[in-house]
């Protein structure tokens, strides 16, 4: 059974200014990321062997699976050495904010993902506050509070709704937007540090951005969906479905961004000494006084790195071992596809809460069969037990589809995931609805 086959293909010539060689590549990490990641580098013609640690049921059709500890740098260095890693892309965060980065490059092997001194910009909120001071970079005015007292002031300064960050890693469910202070009261004093903020209005975009520490290649913007259901109610969630590109964003966007936010924010990691070279990812929000950092992460996102993926036609391997190396200068210019992705992810029962695991799921052969090559599922949270693939996290599939304009992806990735069966799961039903009907009128 493949479930990952079809989109777009990615043949020679690679687009780079320089020659090369085949690469043997490792990926560290399990979920949807990982396996859009795979997938792209399971196309690439000078991949000549992929591997992943320690992956899941979806990713073992395109690569060979290993178990290791993945905040374990020393474990993680010593497989990539074992196995002739030519190249290791770090997938989460956990990982990068571990270090792991840089127990990989000691071991002399180039690596994807930045050290982790520098992947503080998501580690660290107040940290990441502090770096955009420095390079002029426009957010949203904040505190870092310690304390009730803190927390109470900031609150009553800011007003609702209330923006409540915590500090630290919280795999995308640390924040909290309310109008209720009750609630903000209650999750800010439940952090160690929190970082309360202004709500900025506007709609959501997500730009990622390809760095060896000092050149800056970015992709193609994307927008997610962080709430659970429909209408973007109910609880916040890692993700629960995104789209590219945005036909409603200004054409000069990303040109935009890259000379107010992710040029400056690399020259100052520079400046400081702590250079960030790998995947620096803008959450933005477009608002009526233009455009305001929400956050930095130090990897690429999920979900929206399925659809940027399922759009890009330079070949992957490329792209990251250049930024590894330090020559993304000599880097041509990316090449995309004029289709547009869509992706919807399915999630357990009681997804965001405590969502349950161990269900068979059922018409992934059906999705390859009938929906390759314009549909196809990448899976986050699966495993296999005997013949079958069950749940095994809280999001459990990302399914993805490209057409030539959002109603059409739309249309077959919704077509798709209807195929599929998982007892008690739960997806939305308007991923790019709103943008898709718009497209149409």
């Amino acid at each position: 059974m493949v479930v990952s086959s079809g989109g777009p293909t990615q043949t020679r010539p690679r687009n780079t200014a320089a020659s090369l060689t085949p690469v043997k590549v490792l990926v560290i990490g399990g979920g949807a990321r990982e396996h859009a990641l795979c997938r792209s580098l399971s196309l690439d013609p000078d991949v000549t062997a992929l591997h992943c640690a320690p992956g899941n049921a979806g990713i073992a059709e395109v690569a060979e699976l290993h178990q290791v500890d993945a905040l374990d740098g020393k474990a993680v260095a010593a497989l990539a050495t074992g196995l002739g890693a030519e190249l290791v892309v770090v997938g989460p965060e956990a990982p990068l904010v571990a270090g792991v980065a840089d127990a990989v490059r000691e071991a002399g092997i180039p690596v994807f993902g930045p050290s982790k001194e520098a992947a503080e910009l998501e580690g660290s909120k107040a940290f990441a506050k502090d770096v955009m001071a420095g390079a002029g970079v426009p957010t949203a005015r904040s505190y870092v509070c310690t304390n009730p007292d803190e927390v109470e002031e900031a609150l009553d300064a800011f007003g609702a709704p209330y923006v409540v960050k915590d500090d630290g890693l919280a795999a995308g469910k640390g924040v909290v937007v309310t109008a209720d202070l009750d609630k903000a009261r209650e999750h800010a004093n439940a952090c160690d540090r929190v970082v309360i903020e202004e709500f900025l209005d506007g709609p959501e975009v997500s730009l990622f951005a390809i760095t060896d520490g000092v050149t800056v290649v970015p992709l193609q913007p994307a927008q997610d969906f962080k709430r659970a259901l429909d209408g973007d109610e109910g609880p916040n969630t890692g993700g629960m479905g995104a789209y590219s590109p945005l036909p409603w964003a200004d054409p000069k966007l990303v040109e935009e961004v890259m000379q107010t936010v992710l040029q400056p924010t690399v020259d100052e990691m520079r400046r400081r000494g702590t250079p960030f070279s790998g995947l620096l990812y803008a959450g933005l929000a477009i608002t009526s006084r233009g455009v305001r950092v929400i956050e930095f992460n130090a990897r690429f996102g999920d979900p929206e790195t399925q659809v940027v993926l399922a759009r890009l036609k330079t070949p992957l391997s490329g792209i990251l071992l250049a930024a590894a190396d330090g020559t993304l200068v000599d880097l041509e210019p990316l090449r995309w596809s004029d289709d547009a992705a869509v992706t919807v992810v399915i999630a357990s029962h009681n997804y965001p809460d405590t969502p349950r695991t161990g269900d068979p799921i059922e018409g992934l052969d059906e999705v390859a069969a009938q929906d390759a090559p314009h549909a196809y599922v990448l899976h986050a949270g699966t495993r296999r037990d005997g013949d079958a693939i069950v749940s095994a996290g809280g999001r459990v599939l990302s399914v993805t589809a490209s057409g030539k304009d959002l109603t059409q992806a739309r249309a077959r990735a919704y077509e798709a995931v209807n195929r599929i069966h998982l007892d008690g799961g739960q997806h939305r039903t308007d991923i790019a609805a709103k943008v898709a009907g718009a497209a149409q009128a």
